[in-house]
């Protein structure tokens, strides 16, 4: 398989990456397509569909090879499960399935057609293999159940300094506000005293974390 796009995103590293799509509603992404599918033929009537399917490559997995259990971040990372049991990275084929809302289709006099995302749980410059439409009658469940992910996804309070805020753009803040919310932080690691960094776009994210309270420190422009 070739990837037919790749995505451009908040996130130049993997620590702070959404865990699931849609979790932070206004990450934003641009599918900017490879050249030999950049004809506007093949997106015709994409713009009817509100989400999409999008089928990707994990691709800064590639050489971390895989293993048949893995330890899911929701259960602390002390209980092993099933890697098929799971939507671990590191899989015997490093496919990736997310559900994202397709915002508008920019016409691009060089790029052809550029779709542009929210909701999106990827990798910056991640390979895209597929794009297909949610059809919500046909891929909503509603009497499906779930195992050990039904509890919701932990969040904590976020505190940015209003001078730090002022460094980054108002359309980005929110963004950067419901990732930091997620608690990028590995779930073995809960020591107040300890200095995060996360990049975000073009700044460094300093902060650590007491009582469930997240504080920014300092923002820096990388």
């Amino acid at each position: 398989m070739e990837p037919v796009a790749f995505v451009r995103t908040h996130y130049p590293q993997k620590f702070g990456v959404p865990r699931q799509s849609g979790l932070v509603p206004d990450a934003r992404a641009r599918l900017i397509f490879e050249p030999p599918f950049r004809d506007p033929d093949m997106v015709r009537g994409l713009d009817g569909f509100s989400h999409l399917w999008l089928i990707w490559e994990f691709s800064a997995n590639k050489k971390a090879g895989w293993h048949s259990t893995v330890r899911p971040p929701r259960l602390g990372g002390n209980k092993r499960m099933g890697v098929f049991a799971t939507r671990a990275p590191f899989r015997p084929n490093p496919i990736g399935l997310s559900v994202v809302k397709l915002e508008r289709i920019e016409y691009h006099p060089e790029y052809g057609p550029i779709l542009h995302l929210l909701g999106a749980d990827l990798l910056d410059k991640t390979p895209i293999l597929d794009i297909k439409p949610y059809i919500p009658h046909v891929d909503s469940v509603p009497e499906a159940t779930e195992g050990f992910t039904s509890q919701a996804y932990p969040k904590l309070d976020v505190e940015i300094p209003d001078n730090l805020k002022a460094r980054v753009p108002n359309h980005l803040l929110q963004a950067l506000i419901d990732t930091l919310a997620l608690d990028p932080r590995p779930s073995y690691q809960d020591d107040e005293a300890r200095l995060y960094g996360l990049l975000f776009e073009k700044w460094d994210i300093k902060f650590s974390v007491k009582d469930q309270i997240l504080i920014v420190s300092d923002i820096i422009e990388v």
